[in-house]
């Protein structure tokens, strides 16, 4: 067997199974579960009767590379949303099924094992994937704590040089996962430098870039801020997007990556291998997808509702911050965030995710203890009667105390 595999860590959602096996939940409550991050939204109507439509397709194999219509769709869809010239869909786009089985194969395809000490850098707490296509890709997993005392920004800078000098691959998360912090463009600036100085790769998991809050103010994208800083070419980045969250379709396995066309060619040789081509009536209802606003639009209309009535329903019981994006709360609870997340369950029969779970022990904390993360994904009623019976949750702890 592959000695590596031992060494990955139960994913958050197995810990927490374990975590609340003998938990009994509170019978006279409807159960909530904002612990997964699944779009609860209805899938557009028009993306379903594309796949329907397209379906014979299934009878042909499709190509790794994907139709050249859709990657022209994806890099168009790209030059509106960051109002930058297009990709050339014939070497700067690539469609995957969904932006997590890409995240995990581009470090098979990045890292280099025949070098010393191979380092990959991520957020902390993160997206559990990363550290596990870093392990399995025979590197070391470094984590950047993110802290409120920051405000949740990743200090890339202090990681300490003789770590720099064997990185070959960065992750990061702009909207992140959990806490919801965007990426500005001196963020990005610095990321660049040290890019550029150390010579690794960065790739940028934006599948939350399509939730946030003002229609006037989307969230500033990687290739948009290499844009911006003149990196023509996007040199040593490549962006991972999704349509599972934007258009309600997780079930539909469709994201593309987008970027550096040298580690897009090699990514393409590693997926040729990888037998990761997109079935073709996928890529067609991908297609209608990305070339339609409208029910973005209302998606976000959705979360913003939510996000209004549930941080004002917390707030008189618990300080409460709305993130920059993305659809969950990174609330900080203070204290053992297992036993409460515990106890809202018992209580409450909320379910919300143990932040310790989402966090990694690292310069001797993990920066993931004291919070839970809450997703806003049920329905809005459903998401404000969660909210009310936290709010209570919290005030009948804090009688306790």
């Amino acid at each position: 067997m592959n000695p590596d595999l031992a060494r990955l860590q139960p994913y958050p959602f197995q810990k927490l199974a374990r975590l609340i096996a003998d938990v009994v939940p509170n019978r006279d409550l409807a159960p909530i579960n904002l612990s997964i991050g699944e779009p609860k939204h209805a899938t557009p109507p028009f993306i379903l009767d594309s796949l329907t439509s397209h379906r014979g397709g299934i009878a042909s194999y499709p190509a790794t590379l994907g139709s050249l219509a859709l990657r022209a769709t994806i890099a168009a869809w790209l030059g509106r949303r960051y109002g930058m010239p297009a990709l050339d869909p014939a070497t700067q786009v690539l469609p995957v099924n969904g932006s997590r089985e890409a995240l995990f194969a581009f470090a098979q395809t990045v890292v280099d094992r025949t070098r010393p000490d191979p380092v990959v850098v991520m957020p902390n707490p993160f997206y559990q994937i990363y550290e596990g296509a870093a392990l399995l890709a025979g590197a070391r997993p470094v984590f950047v704590n993110q802290s409120p005392e920051r405000g949740f920004a990743c200090d890339f800078g202090a990681v300490p040089e003789a770590v720099l000098a064997t990185t070959q691959l960065v992750y990061v998360c702009s909207p992140g996962n959990p806490t919801g912090r965007v990426m500005t463009l001196d963020d990005w600036r610095e990321l660049f430098d040290l890019a550029d100085r150390h010579g690794f790769v960065i790739a940028a998991d934006e599948c939350y870039s399509e939730i946030y809050f003002d229609e006037a103010a989307p969230p500033l994208g990687a290739l948009e801020a290499a844009h911006r800083l003149g990196r023509t070419g996007y040199p040593r980045l490549i962006v991972f997007g999704s349509l599972s969250k934007r258009s309600s379709v997780p079930g539909m396995r469709s994201g593309y990556v987008a970027g550096d066309s040298a580690l897009i060619a090699a990514f393409l040789l590693y997926r040729t291998y990888h037998g990761s081509a997109m079935s073709p009536a996928v890529q067609a209802a991908s297609e209608a997808a990305w070339n339609d606003e409208a029910h973005v639009i209302e998606n976000r209309r959705l979360y913003r509702e939510k996000f209004e009535r549930v941080v004002a329903t917390l707030s008189p019981a618990i300080p409460v911050t709305m993130p920059d994006a993305a659809f969950y709360l990174w609330l900080q609870v203070g204290g053992d965030d297992l036993a409460f997340t515990r106890g809202l369950l018992e209580r409450g029969n909320v379910a919300v995710v143990a932040g310790s779970y989402l966090g990694r022990e690292a310069g001797g904390l993990n920066p993931g203890a004291g919070f839970v993360r809450i997703a806003l994904v049920a329905p809005v009623a459903e998401c404000t009667e969660a909210a009310v019976r936290i709010a209570r949750f919290i005030s009948q702890r804090s009688h306790h105390h």
